[in-house]
């Protein structure tokens, strides 16, 4: 019987790193113990994730209206901006991660940024509750400031995760996530696909349900997972997502990737049908949108589940239908696998770090010219191997790496590594109005003890070149090693509260000026919760010319 590479990764990876750290004298047991107190073993979605106090559990979402903003920020006219408004400096009630912004090709002043808002309470007893609701920075001057309005989903969810926004042509906006129920306060249902919609640049949504899964962790079902939207024209979207046929004990075989699609402005959507082929061990799909309307999509599959190392694949789906029409053609193989990173709760990581991480990037279409895509992705082929498994005795130098096709994706350049410094992970590509691909990422190069991360933005020299310089456009490192409120774990007596997630993901959007817009999880902030202050998690903004 095969096996999943996501689960024998988390498995695999605990074990080892468990050891080594147990050998050093350490006590990694017990951060364990809290790391794994969430339902879903083997998914990338945020429940999988730590709690950002290891105590909490879940209680209940607190009240908003619809339409009718939580708050709104300060203006603020730094080259930086925290979207953030729950709080004095950033120090709201919980931290922000996973951050997705699309810009109103209508409106270029109107922006979303979608991302996980953890609400923490705590009462007289120190007993903490946690909730996690998607929710939409929406800003209507170009990121002066910012508004935090509610998604209300029509079902009682108690956790909301995964977000992703788009705009479509007519700047409608579109509003994916997932969405989890409860069965006592730590098994959840596995998670449902939501889509909401809003007419009003982000104020108010609608929303529905597109896809259901089934089961929970531990049980026969369905685990859907890393949903994300793409829209285009007037009124049309796709989502895809990922789909784990759960058998006897939440053990599984295949996954594979789904699609549907909307025509009526998020109102009705299409009955999901599998997009990754013959493929069984595809998931973390994101779609795009070329110039003449072709939808396409890019996903990893498994291929090699002795090494863990994962494909990059391609399919063209019918912008109808959702269904697929060409492919999957392959990209290029990921360096990802068992042996490629250190390891941390079972996850992997880097150097000195304990986050959760992975190869993950997207897909984008040049405007300038149809056939013209591009793959983005992050991989460990520029470190020494072996690699070692504690993060504390590795060196990584993780890389951004990229592909393109000239003929709508049937077949794909060379990878090329971005050749920077230090480690850079969880890019994300997006074509300019002139053609350019432009990468944001998560970079440690301007740190040389590869510790302390930047937000940057490589910008291509020319279009379809892949030769690309590169600027940092956060005005403040961010340090995950040590000093965090949040997710914070002390595995190493010398790196005491790290951080042990900053979300899965973060996105850049191209701008009508020519620009992009940056979006990502910064730790400069303090936090204070508790008797314990130390570094926030927001979602912050910039511009990138």
């Amino acid at each position: 019987m095969k096996g999943s590479k996501v689960r024998h990764r988390r498995r695999a990876g605990a074990i080892i790193f468990a050891t080594a750290a147990i050998g050093l004298g350490i006590g990694i047991a017990t951060a364990l113990a809290d790391d794994n107190q969430h339902p879903v073993d083997f998914a990338h979605n945020v429940l999988n994730a730590p709690a950002p106090v290891t105590s909490a559990v879940f209680g209940t979402s607190p009240s908003a209206k619809a339409g009718t903003a939580i708050c709104t920020t300060a203006t603020q006219t730094g080259a930086n901006v925290n979207t953030d408004c729950e709080g004095a400096n950033g120090q709201g009630m919980g931290p922000h991660n996973e951050t997705s912004i699309a810009v109103n090709p209508t409106n270029a002043q109107n922006l979303i940024g979608g991302d996980n808002d953890y609400q923490l309470g705590l009462n007289p007893g120190g007993h903490v509750t946690e909730t996690i609701l998607s929710r939409a920075h929406v800003t209507f001057d170009g990121g002066q400031t910012w508004s935090t309005y509610p998604i209300i989903f029509n079902s009682a969810y108690q956790a909301l995760g995964d977000p992703a926004v788009a705009f479509d042509a007519a700047g409608h906006a579109y509003y994916a996530t997932l969405g989890f129920r409860f069965v006592g306060p730590t098994n959840a249902l596995n998670p449902d696909v939501l889509v909401a919609n809003s007419s009003d640049g982000g104020k108010t949504w609608s929303s529905v349900r597109v896809a259901s899964g089934s089961g929970n962790f531990g049980s026969i079902g369905d685990l859907l997972d890393k949903e994300y939207v793409a829209a285009w024209g007037n009124g049309n979207a796709i989502v895809t997502y990922g789909d784990f046929p759960l058998a006897q004990k939440g053990s599984f075989t295949v996954a594979r990737v789904f699609s549907s699609v909307t025509h009526d402005g998020g109102t009705t959507w299409s009955k999901p049908q599998v997009i990754s082929g013959n493929l069984d061990q595809a998931f973390v799909s994101v779609p795009t949108v070329a110039a003449d309307g072709r939808v396409y999509a890019a996903f990893l599959n498994t291929t090699d589940l002795t090494t863990g190392r994962d494909d990059y694949e391609v399919v063209e789906l019918s912008p109808s239908t959702g269904a697929r029409l060409a492919g999957p053609f392959k990209v290029a193989t990921t360096i990802d696998g068992f042996d490629d990173y250190p390891f941390a709760f079972g996850s992997p990581t880097y150097q000195d770090s304990l986050f959760r991480s992975w190869a993950a990037g997207d897909i984008t279409a040049d405007p300038t010219n149809a056939a013209h895509l591009a793959v983005v992705w992050s991989d460990m082929r520029n470190t020494a191997h072996p690699v070692a498994k504690n993060p504390y005795a590795a060196v990584t130098n993780s890389d951004v790496i990229v592909s393109q096709s000239f003929d709508r994706g049937h077949t794909w350049s060379a990878p090329v590594a971005l050749a920077l410094a230090g480690d850079q992970w969880m890019p994300w590509g997006a074509y300019d109005t002139s053609g350019r691909l432009r990468i944001g990422t998560f970079d440690r190069q301007y740190d040389a003890a590869n510790h302390k991360y930047d937000y940057s933005v490589a910008t291509e020299t020319g279009s379809g070149t892949l030769a690309f310089t590169t600027s940092k456009v956060s005005t403040v490192s961010s340090d995950p090693t040590t000093g965090d409120r949040w997710f914070a774990r002390t595995v190493n007596p010398s790196f005491p509260f790290a951080t042990s997630f900053i979300g899965d993901y973060s996105n850049i959007a191209a701008l009508p000026s020519g620009g992009v817009a940056a979006y990502w999880t910064d730790l400069r902030e303090t936090a204070c919760f508790g008797s314990r202050c130390g570094q926030g998690e927001d979602a912050f903004f910039a511009t990138s010319p």
